[in-house]
Formats: C-alpha cells, sequence, structure tokens
C-alpha cells in the first residue's frame, strides 16, 4: 500500500458525529502493519498519546525519539512516560542513560537498529528532528568528541555562551545548523575540533539511511502556536503539582550546568528556585518562556525538514 505525503483531516465524509479520537482510530486502520510508525512534533502536543492509542488498538511497541527522554535522573519533568502508560504497551529507549553521561544520535541509532528488526511493529514517537532526520535520510559516521575537547566547549557555553562557539565554524555548517540552538553549535563546534572537518562536510558524505523514508508510515503533529503554548503552560504546572521540584531537589548532589540532562526544559530554572536563587513563580516563568522557545524550534525544523510527512492536525479545530 502506498502513501501520500500531505495532512491528514481527522473530519471525515459522512462521520460528522465522530470523535477526534474516532477519527484518529479510524484512519489508523489504513496503516500498513508491516511498517514502523513515525511520530513527530513538537513539545506538548500529543505525540506520546497517539502513540499509546496505536499501540493499543494495533499492537507495537513504543520507542523513544526525545534527546531528553533518554536520561534516568528527570522523568516528571521530561514528560517521560508515567509507570501506568509502561503498563499498557512496552516502551525502549527511555530513562535509560545515566545524567552524567553524553548521548548522541549515533547511539540512538545503534540502539534502534535490533529493534527495527525485532517481532513488534516500533511505534518510533518524539521531538528530536535530528533524531528522525538520521533514521530517514542517513549520519555520517563522525569520530566521538575527545573528553577533553568536550569539557572545554562545555567551559566556553557556560563562560560565554554558545554564540562564542560559532566563530570558528566553517560558512557551510553556519548556513545549515540552527544557530539559535546550544547544543547543534556545540556539536558543530566540537565535530570541527576534533576532525578538522565541518559537520557540513561530514553531511554531504552520509551513508544510506537505517530505514529508508518509503518503508515507513510518517507522522508529524502540525500543532497551531497559541494552543501550543496553552498546552504547555497546564503540562507544566501539572509537572509541579506531579513532583518536578522533588526531583530538582534529588539533582542537586553532584549537580552542573554542563551536565548533558542539564540541558532538559526547566533543569537549570528549578534547580535554580531550589537552590534559592530565584522565586518558584520566576522559575516556572522562565520555563515556560523556554518551552515555548524550543517548541518554536522544532516547528521551524519540521516545517524545513518534513514535508514529506502527513501532518496531522492538533487543536481544538482539528477534530
Amino acid at each position: 500500500m502506498s502513501e501520500k505525503p500531505g495532512r491528514f483531516n481527522a473530519r471525515m465524509p459522512g462521520r460528522h458525529n465522530c470523535t477526534k479520537e474516532r477519527a484518529l482510530d479510524l484512519a489508523t486502520e489504513t496503516f500498513p502493519a508491516d511498517r514502523p510508525v513515525l511520530i513527530a512534533g513538537p513539545t506538548a502536543s500529543g505525540k506520546s498519546a497517539l502513540a499509546l492509542r496505536i499501540a493499543q488498538r494495533h499492537g507495537g511497541v513504543i520507542v523513544n525519539a526525545d534527546a531528553l527522554q533518554v536520561f534516568s535522573n528527570w522523568r516528571i519533568l521530561t514528560a517521560r512516560p508515567s509507570p501506568d502508560e509502561v503498563a499498557v504497551a512496552p516502551h525502549l529507549l527511555y530513562g535509560h542513560v545515566p545524567g552524567d553521561m553524553p548521548y548522541s544520535v549515533g547511539q540512538w541509532l545503534r540502539e534502534l537498529a535490533p529493534i527495527l528488526d525485532g517481532p513488534q511493529r516500533p511505534i518510533i514517537v518524539g521531538g528530536t528532528g535530528l533524531y528522525f532526520s538520521a533514521l530517514t535520510e542517513g549520519l555520517a559516521d563522525i569520530p566521538p568528541t575527545p573528553p577533553d575537547l568536550r569539557a572545554e566547549a562545555d567551559a566556553r557555553v557556560a563562560a560565554h555562551g554558545a554564540e562564542a562557539l560559532l566563530a570558528d565554524l566553517d560558512p557551510a555548517t553556519l548556513a545549515r545548523i540552527d544557530t539559535q540552538n546550544p547544543m547543534r553549535v556545540q556539536r558543530a563546534w566540537e565535530v570541527m575540533r576534533t576532525t578538522g572537518r565541518g559537520l557540513a562536510d561530514w553531511q554531504d558524505d552520509t551513508p544510506p539511511p537505517l530505514l529508508a523514508p518509503d518503508r515507513a508510515t510518517r507522522l508529524v503533529l502540525d500543532a497551531p502556536r497559541d494552543w501550543l503554548i496553552a498546552r504547555i503552560e497546564r503540562r507544566f504546572d501539572a509537572m509541579l503539582a506531579a513532583g518536578a521540584l522533588d526531583e530538582a531537589r534529588a539533582n542537586l548532589d553532584g549537580w552542573s550546568d554542563t551536565l548533558p540532562s542539564a540541558k532538559a526544559i526547566g533543569a537549570q530554572e528549578l534547580v535554580a528556585h531550589v537552590k534559592g536563587e530565584i522565586s518558584l513563580a520566576e522559575a516556572r516563568a522562565r520555563a515556560i518562556v523556554a518551552s515555548r522557545q524550543y517548541a518554536k524550534r522544532q516547528r521551524t525544523w519540521f516545517r524545513a525538514r518534513m514535508g514529506g510527512w502527513t501532518r496531522l492536525p492538533q487543536g481544538p479545530d482539528a477534530g
């Protein structure tokens, strides 16, 4: 069965009484059973709930494609699946990496490879666009960054911000990466210093992908800005109510802003609050702004890089 990229509309002719969920259920019945399902979307857009619904109705194993949900020390703050959700369907590659250990897209692909060959259909869900691009477009085999070089990069970012690294990057890489994303800037800098070649040059010399695009059902959630902002605010308040501050306190021992897991949205703000540096109201406001900025970067990436994916409208007018 072939799939055509486009925009899925939950309003189905002749079914005016269908709920949005029922319309989605009917649509998922047409997904080829022998293909992995890929679900991308900005933070708080409902992608995890959709993945769980597909797994409940049609089976499969849910696989994480979020660079922050891999870390073990932030379950609530990174919105990892709850114990109740994990009990409904198997979940893989969530919370399996210590918070002080670096983790790369290359590691994720290596861990994903045997899952793609496993007995259950993978439902791969997350908000890290780079993971999906590497999976369906290929990833250059870039040598790992030496620990001392990463420490130098961390120190420069901590002292001067990621923009201090931009001057060392080649023009082709600067034109290709999101220069507003500190993680992407630091990664590009580390590649240049480690290998002497720009990240863009490495990307242009890329092997075939692990999963060809036409072998997967590819979905991206299309979330309106105002609807998404409201959901981000509600979700952060729900995280606070669920114990995010206790999670921050548990991370105080050995805390550093340079830890890989410290990039979790809201982590630095909540830690600053529990250390007595800012009020809870200020921490909340800063974390929500950071989450909104992250969602904006995600939506920009999805529009630019996922033109061939089927778009699922979200929001009050989608059903």
